[in-house]
């Protein structure tokens, strides 16, 4: 599920463009990607990974980019004489599922829900403001105080670094069931006799694929596609009958005369449903039925990979399963299945996609599932960071032995002025009005254009189909609440809600139970500290179990659980377990009733540990004098030859590489949070750049 997604701290453009036309005006409009990898992403707030972004634009001339190091400094300045040289607050930590904002920009394919491409582009604010606009907005979003993220466990003194300068500075390998790291480190194809040849690939010309794909798509009134056979042969017609069958599953194909011509025509065979079955009889029996393979991406989520794939392989995106989804701004590298799609036509896309790369290939007999995957292991860098050597030894050493608290990240609550667990809450108490009105009044902070003027709609005459007419993108959540009111009424908000994807409605009241769990866990921790106690919960044979008295002294920290609330867990027998009834009570909700009228809202509940101590702990101290080069090598790299990057012996930087693997659910936010001890909040990080820092 999206919400549970590790990867952390985001900055998307359409905060950035705000922040940036506010505080630079008229003095800067266009800035180059390459000088704003030197001045300007240290100003880039922290976001949510739900938020897209739109690109930045180029700059008039070198004097505006003058004026942007000017006002640099004189913000510095002024900074410095306010708040003094307190280190630990003096950088800001971003980083972002999102598209590169600052470097190697590429041409990226962006699908919407229907598989057509759409324009990135956001719309910008036409309102202006002053420098301090922006963060004045954002005094409306959370700190991780609101949502019960108040405890460290480490004793070292916190120091500042940049997260995610590059996307490539945060790179994640898939965990598999058997424990083995996914990497991309080979590009063969599987030979198979029964291959058609790579000339499939080449064979039809651009015209003819676009009818054919028409055709496949039911998008014309057409019942057949006609290709002239230039050179009449048998092998060049055996040749057009393969790509024809292999590039568009679901055509079938005949050789027809027609004037003393030879025609291969194209035509559907079993309707609509071929799309969604490829064709099973062209397969052989001797392989498995789906394509294993390792995908490398840059840049692009899960979905937006799998949507782009499907697009250029013809086919609908529920044939690719996975293990789990991975975010946007980082390079990661995990298994994906298809079915009965050939190694060798995967292998082809590897010349027409960027951001991507496909290998690994193997023919299997089954498809992925989600939550198969044993975790994720990281490589982070953290730039220019500013503890000393033994800041960074003591906060690396306390995370591989103590670990950190394993609080659910900021991504899970939301960015603007309604978090999602009180839209949680609004569902559990049955409260419909309230889930409505949450979900769509106008809210201050900083929101897409379209999504305000649909708000202000929506207060002003409650009509849906109004308010869904200010909205170009339909598939968001609050177009497909106002798309279930238009069909079922204000009357009927149960069913309208309804409509909205149901991972999506369950985001909320997963929120609420991380919510509760969060603020339960840092009381247990304020009250207990790091040791077992008796009351505690540990889990045995997957049975919750409370710790007696005797017992204390066989469990640690590190065993301890903390349920989830549901109708189907334990609470600790302590302080604690009453904390839980009272926090739901003051919700008007009842801990010992916790199934809903609706059954898709009934909370069974969960455990989970409190405590992570992640494995395979490494880390080291690099210096650098160009934030621009890359300080490790990807899998991509060494596939392709590169040699490692050369790193300076005494650089203008410094910057700290770490590595550590995690579980599933776990978030790679709170595990850095843990050692730079800083705030991973929207709220907190504008504060801190309302001017720029360096």
């Amino acid at each position: 599920m999206k919400g549970e997604r590790e990867l952390l701290f985001c900055a998307p453009k359409v905060l950035f463009l705000l922040a940036h036309k506010w505080t630079l005006k008229q003095s800067v409009k266009r800035i180059k990607h390459s000088v704003l990898q030197e001045t300007l992403y240290r100003s880039v707030p922290f976001n949510m990974e739900a938020v897209e972004m739109t690109s930045l634009k180029r700059p008039h001339s070198e004097d505006d980019v003058a004026n942007v190091d000017e006002i640099k400094r004189q913000k510095i300045s002024e900074e410095s004489s306010k708040t003094g040289s307190n280190s630990e607050q003096s950088v800001d930590v971003t980083e972002q599922p999102g598209k590169p904002l600052l470097e190697d920009k590429k041409d990226d394919i962006i699908l919407n829900e229907e598989g057509e491409e759409e324009d990135n582009e956001l719309e910008e604010s036409d309102e202006e403001g002053d420098p301090e606009s922006f963060a004045d907005m954002m005094k409306h979003g959370l700190i991780e105080l609101d949502v019960g993220i108040t405890k460290f466990v480490s004793s070292h003194k916190g120091f500042s670094g940049i997260l995610k300068e590059r996307y490539s500075d945060f790179v994640v390998h898939e965990i598999g069931k058997d424990g083995h790291i996914s990497h991309l480190d080979d590009f063969s194809v599987p030979v198979d006799d029964e291959d058609p040849s790579e000339e499939i690939f080449t064979v039809l010309s651009n015209e003819d694929k676009q009818h054919l794909e028409e055709l496949q798509l039911f998008k014309n009134k057409e019942t057949s596609v006609a290709i002239e056979v230039i050179e009449d042969t048998k092998e060049k017609r055996t040749i057009i009958h393969h790509a024809v069958k292999s590039l568009f599953p679901g055509l079938e194909t005949k050789t027809e005369d027609r004037d003393g011509k030879k025609y291969i025509v194209a035509y559907h065979a079993a309707g609509k449903k071929a799309l969604a079955n490829p064709r099973k009889h062209s397969w052989p029996k001797s392989r498995g039925s789906y394509c294993h393979f390792v995908l490398y991406k840059e840049n692009k989520d899960t979905m937006d990979a799998i949507n782009v794939l499907s697009k250029f392989l013809r086919v609908k995106p529920n044939i690719f399963s996975y293990m789990g989804t991975k975010d946007k701004r980082a390079i990661t590298v995990q298994e994906i299945a298809v079915l009965r799609i050939t190694a060798q036509r995967l292998a082809h896309l590897n010349k027409c996609l960027m951001n991507f790369k496909l290998g690994n290939f193997s023919y299997k007999n089954h498809p992925l599932k989600l939550g198969e995957l044993q975790g994720n292991h990281f490589t982070v860098v953290l730039r220019n960071i500013t503890g000393t050597d033994d800041q960074v030894q003591q906060a690396m050493h306390s995370l591989r032995e103590i670990g950190f608290i394993n609080y659910y990240g900021m991504q899970r609550f939301g960015t603007t002025a309604v978090p999602t667990y009180q839209v949680g809450r609004a569902i559990l108490q049955n409260n419909w009005n309230e889930v409505m009105d949450l979900i769509l009044k106008p809210r201050p902070g900083a929101e897409k254009g379209y999504l305000v003027k649909c708000r202000e709609e929506w207060a002003k005459t409650k009509d849906p189909a109004a308010a869904l007419k200010k909205l170009p993108v339909k598939r968001c959540v609050e177009g497909q609440l106002l798309r279930g009111l238009s069909k079922y009424g204000l009357k009927n908000i149960v069913s309208a809600f309804g409509i909205i994807p149901r991972n999506n409605r369950l985001m909320y009241i997963h929120s609420y139970q991380s919510y509760i769990w969060n603020n339960m866990v840092s009381k247990r921790i304020e009250e207990y500290g790091l040791k077992a106690v008796s009351g505690d919960l540990v889990l045995k044979g997957g049975t919750a179990v409370h710790i007696e008295e005797a017992d204390v002294d066989d469990y640690t920290i590190h065993d301890i659980v903390m349920p989830l609330p549901g109708f189907d867990v334990i609470y600790p027998k302590h302080k604690i377990g009453d904390a839980y009834k009272e926090m739901l009570s003051a919700d008007n909700l009842d801990i010992s009733n916790m199934r809903h009228k609706i059954r898709d809202y009934s909370l069974s509940g969960a455990y989970r540990k409190i405590i992570i101590r992640p494995q395979n702990v490494r880390w080291e101290v690099v210096a650098y004098d160009d934030p621009r080069i890359p300080l490790f090598n990807t899998d991509l790299d060494t596939l392709e030859g590169k040699p490692p990057p050369i790193l300076a012996t005494e650089g203008k930087f410094k910057a700290l590489k770490m590595e550590f693997s995690l579980p599933p659910s776990t978030y790679a936010t709170m595990a850095i949070r843990e050692v730079l001890k800083m705030d991973t909040s929207i709220k907190k990080q504008t504060q801190l750049n309302t001017i720029w820092l360096r």
